[in-house]
């Protein structure tokens, strides 16, 4: 334990300062604000100094109706113009003395800015706010425009705010100054390091810390809550050591988790925003939360630029969600759901390369930013091996911090860290829109030399240019307990594969791991219900029969659910439809439903019994009376298309279902009860027969689906102590 404490001070005392961008190429702002939020208003002072770039022609934005003024001698703020924008911005000119490139603004007015919904609800969308003052509590980011933007100039400043009573404020940086009195509390931040924004988060907060060397680890909630903040502050601690030993020294002296006054997932440098439900949830802890601290290398110190593209959400995802779900074992069936949401959503005309990625809209732009990217720097890690993968991470971190970089800086650290020309893998996977798709046929074995010849034909079927890919192996053999693994070449649309085995063959695995992006087949995954959110056309059929209270909360839900990801979605009675359509999604909703005997035919392949009492799903029941059930299987005569079954007696329960479902989206089968309605069941159907696995005779001739033979364990990338 001692030595322990000990590397986690040596490592988190080593702060890094911003040595990347010099100070005379940033706009440095000293803020002094004063916060009014029964009205909605705020008061700025701030001493400006501007680089030399960015004369003559000096110009800033600023939020409409603030009017800006300078006392300093001789300087000239001139209005230049309004633009009407997501906030409705003014446009300024500045005219200096000669010689004079410090100046101080006064500024001050209101902005309230009410919440918007943005993305769909099952890409984990929420509610946003262009900036906002209010009693409940103040949100200004850069995007608000509540301080004068120069341009894309990044920043340096110091914020000092005055607040009411029991009120705090939280930045960026270092905290400076904090003085409580009767009647205002005084706050100021420090921010050394270059930033692309400043943010100012303001409530009455619960303040808690726990120092880690000399970063600060702080909570700030809006309850007191002693043991929620005590396991946000370990957890901090704990991955804070983890990622600064695999990647470089953690950049800024503080984190801190900020509840905020509506439900938000943020991550800014040095802190991040999550909402008042998402926080309790026990699972944020080693999911969203690690997520956001690991922000704070990649995204919030070294930038994206994002005209090039957003590399910042792959490499979290990989470094974070990834490798939490490798620390547990779960890798594989984590890849597996990877690939599973982009074949389910990423349809024809929702793809794009990865250079165009800017954020996440939807379920489609996440499968590509976030997954694509995700699977590309895990199959680098693959090809290269973890130490050289962790040296190239180690190298671009420590050339690119508090600089923007893309896709091409990541490139040449790979290339000087292994020495090998990465071009083919960076320009196949980054540049161009697609993924390959992979075909498996002709196995055969046959004795020779004492041992065995495996042979099979293994194509690329995907409509885009051949793919240079590296694909693991793996065959089963008779007798053996272990399989045997190795990874093959493939730079052409046919590869012959030929492998020399020490025993008899009697199944082959192409993937097993999911460790290639690909556009996975049908077969390979289980039918889930964002077959349905995902798809390009929807049909919900109502239930006729169904009481005129039950039958308007199934239109409700109906309603809902078109909001949640289908392009076109029609809505009809059961009785306005003769047969099910085979061109599109279908969901049936209710126990009354005409057609759900089609759904009893689509569920024959699994253990799925339902009378009108209960559905049964092996040793799960879920009962007809006070229960939701939700069940999706393919459609029988058109596999790439789902047949979903929503069904409840409850009327009460169909609002919070319409909430919940796009978050239970890669599930097969779902059970729900009561009202609000808690969800009691959930699970994947068995993937009963993957083209990727394929099986060759055993010694007495005949041809079984053999269980495969044990892969070798993997090492994680990191671990957490």
């Amino acid at each position: 334990m001692k030595n322990r404490i000990s590397i986690l001070a040596l490592i988190l005392t080593l702060v890094v300062m911003p040595a990347s961008l010099k100070a005379a190429e940033t706009v440095r702002h000293d803020l002094k604000v004063v916060l009014y939020p029964k009205e909605q208003r705020f008061t700025a002072e701030d001493t400006i100094t501007i680089p030399e770039k960015l004369f003559p022609d000096l110009q800033f934005l600023l939020h409409s109706g603030l009017q800006p003024s300078s006392p300093t001698a001789g300087v000239q703020i001139i209005r230049d113009a309004e633009r009407s924008e997501a906030v409705p911005l003014e446009s300024f000119k500045v005219n200096l003395p000669p010689g004079r490139n410090t100046f101080v603004l006064e500024y001050g007015g209101t902005i309230g800015h009410s919440l918007q919904a943005y993305g769909k609800e099952q890409a984990r969308g929420f509610k946003h706010t262009a900036g906002v003052i209010s009693t409940e509590g103040v949100y200004l980011a850069g995007s608000s425009n509540w301080y004068p933007v120069f341009g894309k100039t990044l920043v340096t400043f110091s914020l000092q705010v005055e607040l009411p009573p029991q009120w705090d404020a939280v930045s960026q940086g270092e905290r400076t100054l904090h003085i409580s009195k009767g009647d205002a509390t005084a706050v100021r931040w420090e921010s050394p390091q270059v930033q692309q924004e400043i943010y100012l988060v303001a409530a009455p907060f619960i303040e808690y810390t726990k120092p880690a060397g000399r970063v600060t680890a702080m909570v700030f909630l809006r309850k007191p809550d002693e043991n929620l903040a005590g396991k946000y502050l370990d957890a901090a601690v704990r991955y804070l050591e983890m990622y600064a030993m695999l990647i470089g020294p953690y950049p800024y002296k503080k984190f801190a988790l900020v509840e905020n006054f509506w439900e938000t997932g943020y991550g800014m440098p040095s802190f991040t925003l999550l909402g008042p439900k998402i926080i309790r949830f026990p699972f944020i802890l080693h999911s969203s939360y690690p997520h956001e601290i690991l922000h704070n290398w990649w995204g919030n110190s070294v930038f994206p630029d994002y005209e090039k593209g957003n590399w910042t959400e792959g490499l979290t995802a990989y470094l974070a969600d990834h490798l939490i779900k490798e620390i547990r074992g779960k890798a594989a069936a984590y890849r597996q759901g990877v690939l599973q949401k982009y074949a389910d959503y990423v349809l024809k005309g929702r793809d794009f390369a990865l250079v165009q990625f800017r954020f996440r809209h939807s379920t489609a732009s996440e499968a590509v930013g976030y997954g694509k990217a995700l699977m590309f720097f895990h199959m680098l890690r693959q090809e290269l091996g973890d130490a050289i993968f962790v040296q190239g991470l180690r190298d671009f971190f420590n050339k690119n911090r508090f600089r923007m970089a893309s896709f091409d800086d990541l490139r040449k650290s790979f290339k000087r860290v292994s020495g090998q020309d990465m071009s083919v893998n960076f320009n196949q996977w980054i540049t161009q829109p697609g993924a390959p798709a992979l075909k498996v046929s002709r196995p055969q074995a046959r004795p020779a030399g004492g041992g065995w010849i495996l042979t099979a034909l293994i194509e690329q079927i995907q409509i885009e240019d051949v793919y240079h890919l590296r694909i693991p192996v793996a065959v089963t053999m008779e007798g053996q307990d272990r399989a045997f693994q190795t990874v093959v070449v493939m730079d052409r649309q046919r590869l012959e594969l030929e492998l020399r085995m020490p025993a008899r063959p009697i199944r082959l695995d192409v993937d097993p791991e999911f460790d290639l992006f690909r556009r996975l087949d049908r077969d390979e995954i289980p039918a889930a219900l964002s077959q349905a959110l995902g798809a390009q056309k929807l049909l919900i059929l109502l239930p006729s029969s169904a009481n005129k209270g039950l039958l308007q909360a199934y239109r409700d839900l109906a309603r809902s659910l078109a909001q949640s990801g289908p392009d076109e979605v029609t809505v009809k009675l059961d009785t306005e439809v003769q047969k099910l359509p085979t061109d599109r999604a279908v969901i049936l909703c209710g126990w009354e439903n005409r057609f759900r005997s089609d759904m009893v035919s689509a569920l024959s392949g699994y253990d799925v019994s339902i009378n009108q009492e209960k559905v049964s799903i092996g040793q799960t029941s879920i009962q007809r009376k006070d229960h939701a059930v939700v069940l999706t299987s393919r459609q029988p005569r058109n596999k790439d298309l789902s047949i979903t079954w929503i069904a409840s007696d409850l009327p009460q329960a169909l609002p919070g279902l319409g909430r919940k479902l796009p978050h239970y989206h890669k599930y097969s089968y779902l059970g729900f009860k009561g009202p609000e309605p808690v969800n009691v069941a959930k699970g994947q159907w068995p993937v009963l027969d993957s083209p990727m696995a394929v099986f060759l005779p055993r010694s007495d001739g005949t041809i079984a689906k053999v269980e495969r033979g044990k892969l070798a364990p993997r090492v994680p990338l990191a671990t957490l102590r």
